[in-house]
């Protein structure tokens, strides 16, 4: 069997994805360094520790497994964050990404599948977001991102590197078995801080900005259901071994909610009320981002079956039910 090196395999949905290749006959070999990630999530294959910024372990990880290809989710990711400690992301996202990509280079792994983001497009309301939209990110956090894809381009011209780039948007649910499922530290996401609400685990959720020009206020998301998600990272694996060259998808379902709207279809799968308080908004979050691509169903094949938002909720309400990686 053939071994995929996963960078950020002991996160959420770098755990899910190596459920997903696990299924798809690949052995996953998760490569973590635990920050914020967990080591109960590594179910589904070997487990390196290790850090991107440390090229000598990179090489010693691709020499003992050789893996045909990488799957690459390890990075910062948290907006204001990104904001107040720019260096942080540039330093992790950027000089780690770089690090991970000239080792699968040095090591003859020529498959790179990446985990990109909707926040290299930035503010651009009332503009269909496809894969030629212009990229105008708002923090660092978005800015790596899109670094990250100019490398991989370079290293293409250069070494013949083939890649998928995933710029998805909001990622939420759970596994369906629950065998892993969302889980940060600190939790900012808005359906697992929702449901911690909920369960009495905080005050309340915090909607952050109610002045936003949508119809209730509150800002637009387009959310896409993890498993999904990486269904569709399989599927550009499978891309890459086929020699279709290098391309880049969006991932997303083309229905925009908003924070309220969330709220209210959580109160409908749980028969229970959000605790709930207004706030100021947040730095570097913009008005509305939804996709409206359809590439990676043309293309690839993808359907994002379980995508809809009762179904997302429903499966992150089982996981949050299970009470894991609670210590």
């Amino acid at each position: 069997m053939e071994h995929v090196l996963v960078t950020g395999g002991a996160g959420y949905i770098g755990a899910h994805a190596c459920k997903a290749l696990a299924r798809a006959g690949f052995i996953p070999v998760t490569f973590d360094n635990l920050s914020t990630g967990w080591q109960d999530a590594v179910k589904f294959g070997p487990f390196e520790q290790g850090d991107l910024l440390d090229r000598a372990r990179l090489d010693e990880v691709f020499a003992t497994w050789k893996p045909v290809a990488v799957m690459h989710f390890a990075a910062l990711s948290q907006v204001g964050e990104a904001m107040s400690e720019p260096g942080k992301y540039w330093r992790n996202n950027v000089t780690g990404s770089l690090t991970l990509i000239e080792a699968a280079v040095a090591a003859g792994c020529l498959n790179f599948v990446f985990s990109s983001t909707c926040a290299t497009y930035g503010e651009q309301d009332n503009v269909v977001l496809d894969e030629n939209s212009a990229q105008m990110p708002l923090n660092a956090y978005g800015a790596s991102k899109r670094a990250i894809e100019d490398i991989l381009r370079d290293f293409e011209a250069a070494y013949a590197l083939r890649h998928v780039i995933f710029r998805y948007f909001n990622v939420a649910g759970a596994d369906p078995d629950a065998e892993v499922g969302e889980h940060h530290r600190p939790e900012t996401h808005l359906i697992p801080v929702m449901l911690d609400a909920i369960q009495g685990k905080r005050a309340a959720l915090t909607i952050h900005g109610t002045d936003y020009d949508t119809p209730d206020g509150t800002c637009i998301r387009d959310y896409v259901h993890v498993c999904d998600l990486v269904d569709a990272h399989v599927l550009g694996l499978k891309w890459l071994k086929d020699d279709k060259g290098s391309r880049v998808f969006n991932l997303g379902t083309g229905k925009g909610f908003s924070v309220r709207e969330v709220m209210e279809a959580s109160r409908t799968v749980t028969n229970m009320a959000v605790p709930a308080s207004e706030g100021p908004r947040r730095a570097g979050d913009c008005t509305a981002l939804v996709s409206g691509s359809t590439r990676a169903e043309n293309e690839l094949g993808w359907t994002p079956n379980r995508s809809t938002m009762d179904q997302m909720i429903a499966d992150a309400w089982r996981w949050h039910q299970t009470g894991h990686f609670e210590k």
